[in-house]
């Protein structure tokens, strides 16, 4: 991401990624890359490799995150294309628990496995949740999700 090239964090402004794009054109230029010594260099008469990072690519990403960081409206689009990926991601689990720390809840109907959560409340999942293959489950109280790890057995 943008913010993370140019090594600042997301609220910083203009001035701060005008100084950031200086300093990665600095970094990055040719003439200032530390290389081999002067004598192996002269040996092999050779120019030294660049340093992972300096290469052309960088730089355009460079030019490229400084026009988008630096115009409000690009910037808008982008922080909000950033949270729409975060969001696409989906939720992170917190833990992972095997079904078999599950307590089976066989009241009812239909077959449910329960967990106790951190908050008090209760992580479910039902026997139709294992045969569609869904791993991860929230908790009914709070937003906190895990992967439950469970093995799919076919019936012979």
């Amino acid at each position: 991401d943008y913010y993370t090239l140019l090594g600042i964090p997301r609220t910083a402004d203009a001035g701060t990624v005008k100084r950031a794009y200086h300093a990665f054109l600095l970094r990055s230029h040719p003439d200032r890359q530390h290389s081999a010594s002067p004598a192996s260099a002269s040996a092999s008469n050779s120019p030294s490799p660049a340093p992972a990072g300096a290469g052309s690519v960088d730089i355009g990403r460079a030019k490229e995150a400084y026009r988008v960081l630096s115009t409000p409206a690009l910037r808008t689009q982008y922080d909000a294309e950033l949270v729409r990926e975060r969001k696409a991601a989906g939720p992170r689990p917190a833990n992972v628990i095997s079904l078999e720390e599950f307590e089976e809840d066989g009241s009812g109907e239909v077959l449910v496995w329960t967990h106790p959560c951190r908050c008090g409340g209760t992580y479910r999942v039902s026997e139709a949740d294992l045969e569609t293959g869904r791993h991860l489950v929230g908790c009914g109280s709070c937003s906190e999700v895990v992967w439950v790890g469970f093995e799919v057995v076919e019936d012979e």
